[in-house]
């Protein structure tokens, strides 16, 4: 009998043991997100702005130099880089949230990556800008009365979609109102008279150009608390920059040479140096996987075209900004650091869109995913350790502000709308008459996508065509059940 009581005790404690090396070997992720940066902002690019950070990303990691939102804009690239479903399949065609009291994007029992990795004991964590709807309450019931929001009342925040912490803001820092919440409820609200008066709705203390400061002392104060504990963690880090309004703080005004545009670069790059440096001194570097993307290209609001005077190319060589559905929209920076896994200095040109990260999350830590989550992602895992590994993904969809399609398999584009979809001319329904419906480019031969070879290649038209009403009926675009979509399409 004391024999058996001891060989159980010993399989217990070895298998505890055992289970939490399993648990510590799986690396801490964190996903920095920046707002309207272009792939030719960084200077180990083409920028002209010192980014000493995201060049030390770069050089301690990897390059994905094919990456894409699903979307050239920010509430519903959001969406799909946390659910890995593309945005169009959701109740939104086309813009943005604006309206604080809009219901959440993301339904109440939808996956996500957060509450996917909790399910693999990790902490997980949501500081910065939200735009995925809050769902704030009325003071009287009145939805379409945007400002009179009763603030006693909590807030549906990323703690509903399987974040355990959450602090940050409803918006952009050009949408009502501004103050920080932190898990479901404001902090320091405007009362409700104050509301009324007031023309700007600010909370008390809130500073719009302190935004990063406060999101990076707290990025690292979270690191700092969770180097303590034995479990990994998540911390998904989406920045308020350099989206308008274009406002750095007073250390970094004029350290650009080419406006507050690239001051406001200086100080997004500073965040990332900020959270790098937190893992240097809490010594977690190694097996800690940080990714760094942005969710959209550069907006015209940078006024590019004075930019591109100074020497610097927000978008690179692409066609296109924010917004549209040419390739300056929604190819984006994406830089990768794992030293557990990867290579450092290397690169990628694998085809990638940020719809990938939850299934990549998926295969890193061994969770399990369910058949109605993440239906437009492929993993990338493959290619973290192996660089020339790009064969997996060979299409990706990508989405306009006016809610216009665009297919891409290989090398070859299919827009289905015959301008840019978005911002940049020909704007939609300003096209020149007898413009063909379609446009069809091929990317190796025509980055900048200045050939519309859809008279030329009818079958290719028709191919890609059927290809992307497929991926649309089947309510997925990789392998699994078919599943459905949240609105007739």
């Amino acid at each position: 009998m004391k024999k058996t009581f001891v060989l159980v005790a010993t399989l217990f404690i070895s298998c505890t043991l055992f289970a939490g090396k399993i648990n510590k070997s799986r690396p801490n992720i964190i996903f920095i997100f920046a707002d309207d940066m272009g792939i030719g902002d960084v200077s180990h690019t083409t920028g002209k702005v010192p980014t000493p950070h995201l060049d030390r990303l770069a050089k301690e990691g990897m390059q994905f130099t094919d990456a894409h939102t699903s979307s050239s804009v920010c509430t519903p690239s959001r969406y799909s880089l946390l659910t890995g479903r593309y945005n169009w399949r959701t109740r939104l065609p086309y813009h943005v949230f604006v309206n604080p009291k809009e219901k959440p994007l993301i339904k109440k029992d939808e996956e996500t990556v957060a509450s996917l990795l909790k399910t693999v004991g990790y902490h997980t964590a949501c500081i910065g800008k939200w735009h995925l709807g809050i769902g704030w309450q009325s003071v009287d019931g009145n939805y379409n009365d945007k400002w009179k929001i009763d603030y006693s009342k909590p807030a549906v925040t990323p703690t509903t979609n399987g974040f355990d912490y959450f602090f940050g803001i409803c918006g952009s820092l050009d949408m009502q109102p501004f103050l920080y919440i932190e898990n479901e409820l404001a902090v320091n609200p405007p009362t409700l008279e104050q509301q009324n008066k007031a023309k700007v709705i600010v909370g008390k203390g809130f500073k719009a150009v302190k935004c990063l400061q406060d999101f990076a002392a707290k990025s690292v104060e979270y690191i700092e608390e969770r180097a303590k504990e034995d479990d990994p963690f998540f911390l998904y880090l989406p920045l308020t920059s350099p989206h308008t309004p274009i406002i750095p703080s007073e250390k970094w005004l004029g350290k650009s040479g080419i406006g507050k545009y690239g001051d406001f670069l200086m100080e997004t790059d500073w965040v990332v140096g900020e959270v790098l440096r937190a893992l240097d001194e809490q010594q977690l570097n190694e097996n800690t996987l940080v990714l760094f993307s942005t969710d959209n290209g550069c907006s015209p609001a940078a006024r590019i075209p004075d930019l591109k005077a100074k020497g610097h190319s927000p978008n690179g060589n692409l066609r296109g900004n924010k917004a549209d559905i040419y390739e300056g929209g929604h190819r984006v920076p994406f830089i990768l650091r794992w030293p557990a896994v990867i290579k450092a200095g290397t690169a990628t040109d694998r085809l990638t869109c940020l719809t990938d990260f939850m299934s990549t999350c998926a295969e890193i830590t061994g969770a399990t995913l369910d058949e109605a989550s993440s239906v437009d992602g492929i993993s990338f895992l493959t290619t973290m350790k192996k660089p020339s590994y790009v064969k997996d993904r060979t299409d990706i969809i990508h989405h306009s502000i006016n809610g216009s399609f665009s297919i891409r398999q290989g090398n070859w584009k299919l827009a289905l709308c015959p301008g840019s979809g978005g911002w940049s001319t020909p704007r939609a329904g300003k096209t020149p008459p007898g413009s063909p419906k379609v446009q069809l480019f091929d990317l190796a031969d025509d980055i900048e996508e200045t050939k519309n070879l859809q008279a030329d290649y009818p079958e290719k038209v028709k191919e890609l065509t059927a290809l992307l009403q497929e991926y649309v009926e089947k309510g997925r675009s990789n392998e699994g059940a078919p599943q459905k979509n949240d609105r007739v399409i």
